[in-house]
């Protein structure tokens, strides 16, 4: 029988994730691990991938979910569902305006899960931001 998962955690979205070295640096604390392995879940899937793409290089740094619906062919509630999991992982902020909501990127988590992910030398090495 697979095993299926719960529902993601939902992330402090006014505290900085955690800074930590790249993985291959030194081992990865489980603190830091439970705080951000949510976002790397969500990004898991094809069509969150797709549409936090979408929503990170959005032009004016943010798109309606209008824009970003008709580019799948997905349902409405099920775009809705893919999305209010990248805001439970901390990777997008939203903002309604009258009916619409509007999709925004969230850079510091962006840049800790690239930063995680960075395969420097060690002559380069550099700090977290």
């Amino acid at each position: 029988m697979p095993k299926q998962a719960g529902p993601l955690a939902p992330v402090d979205l006014d505290a900085d994730p955690p800074c930590c070295p790249p993985l291959v640096e030194q081992r990865l604390p489980a603190g830091t691990a439970a705080v951000l392995a949510p976002a790397f879940k969500a990004l898991g899937d094809p069509v969150r991938l797709q549409l936090m793409s979408m929503i990170a290089s959005a032009e004016g740094g943010e798109v309606c979910v209008c824009d970003l619906t008709p580019a799948f062919d997905l349902t409405g509630p099920t775009i809705s569902h893919h999305l209010r999991t990248l805001r439970e992982a901390g990777l997008v902020d939203a903002e309604r305006r009258g009916t619409w909501v509007y999709y925004r990127a969230r850079p510091a988590l962006l840049r800790q899960l690239a930063a995680l992910l960075t395969v420097v030398p060690a002559t380069a090495r550099r700090e977290c931001p």
